[in-house]
């Protein structure tokens, strides 16, 4: 299906696939690419995979199909070689959120690793030490990623990481919800928990309440991403801040200059500053 796509009349329509259009995550970045493309006289065609990889391949199959002109990918399941695929072949494509470490490809993402040590910097200046981390799935780059910045905040600050405070997540709030059940089972309870985004830290917030406790009282939680229910009063989440629309007006620019032949040879990464936003769910340990 690329080489096919490759013999091709442009059709001025850029294809996006997107991992979980219920994610509140994501709209911000549709905007910006949206705004760009229509600003650039192009059409968007959004696939939703639902995280599915084997949806994945088959909705790039069918944009390949349709004859696109490039493709954006914001999701975290498309298998390296597929995208080694478009590589070989030229196919002009970007990611959105996340990177792959074999592959060189034109991205933009946030800064993963100082988004998650700006959170954890922040739990340890208020006095925090055990400090529990609930991750994203394995197999997704900016999970990793963020995995890594809450540990090198903990060595950083002498804070010893235990496995015990370390849980894997789906980055849905369920998955926040169980992690959070296991943490307040241990022997040693965390005081604070950093969640690898805003989904994992509202069911972590669910489960706290659950077991009869408060935040900020008696835990105090960070997400990551400031999708716009962390601003919700009820919720008002400390969270780290991805300038998401900027994201995707850029990546669409990016993928466009590819398509009409202006890009140059090298990848175009790039990597935007993270912000730390203090709100009324973190606060001093007491004692």
């Amino acid at each position: 299906a690329i080489a096919r796509s490759l013999v091709r009349n442009v059709t001025k329509t850029i294809g996006l696939i997107i991992s979980d259009i219920t994610n509140p995550f994501f709209p911000e970045i549709v905007r910006g690419i949206e705004d760009k493309a229509s600003e650039m006289g192009y059409n968007i065609f959004i696939c939703n995979s639902d995280a599915k990889v084997e949806r994945e391949e088959a909705y790039l199959e069918l944009l390949l199909e349709k004859r696109v002109d490039g493709i954006i990918f914001t999701s975290a399941r498309i298998t390296d070689t597929r995208i080694a695929d478009l590589r070989r072949h030229n196919f002009p494509f970007i990611l959105v959120s996340r990177t792959l470490p074999d592959v060189q490809t034109d991205y933009v993402v946030v800064d993963n690793r100082a988004g998650a040590y700006l959170a954890v910097e922040h739990l340890i200046s208020l006095g925090h030490q055990r400090i529990a981390h609930i991750t994203g799935p394995k197999d997704a780059s900016g999970a990793l990623d963020r995995l890594w910045g809450y540990q090198k905040a903990m060595a950083d600050h002498g804070l010893k990481t235990d496995a015990e405070l370390v849980k894997e997540g789906d980055f849905r709030e369920q998955g926040g919800y169980l992690a959070t059940k296991e943490l307040l089972s241990l022997s040693s309870a965390p005081t604070a928990i950093f969640a690898a985004n805003d989904f994992l830290a509202i069911g972590a917030l669910q489960a706290i309440n659950e077991a009869g406790l408060e935040v900020p009282e008696d835990i105090s939680l960070v997400g990551f991403d400031n999708v716009h229910l962390a601003g919700l009063t009820r919720i008002n989440l400390t969270t780290i801040n991805q300038p998401r629309y900027k994201m995707g007006l850029m990546a669409t620019e990016v993928l466009i200059e590819r398509i009409e032949g202006r890009g140059g040879p090298d990848p175009v990464q790039l990597v935007l500053e993270p912000e730390l936003v203090i709100r009324s769910s973190t606060k001093r340990l007491a004692g």
